[in-house]
């Protein structure tokens, strides 16, 4: 019964991280593409400088 209740335990937990994991890469592939549109978007002078799109 111990046995039985350890496998249904780890199942749900590598279920539970396989679905955490799967919206982890869906948030990283959003976030890379709008840094690759802010980077492409971005002016390419201003001044006689070069221009940066984020504030750091």
């Amino acid at each position: 019964m111990v046995a039985l209740l350890l496998v249904l335990l780890l199942a749900l937990l590598l279920f539970g991280a396989g679905f955490a994991l799967k919206v982890l890469w869906w948030f990283a592939v959003a976030v890379l593409v709008i840094w690759l549109v802010g980077f492409f978007m971005r002016s390419t002078t201003v001044g006689g400088t070069r221009s940066r799109w984020y504030r750091w």
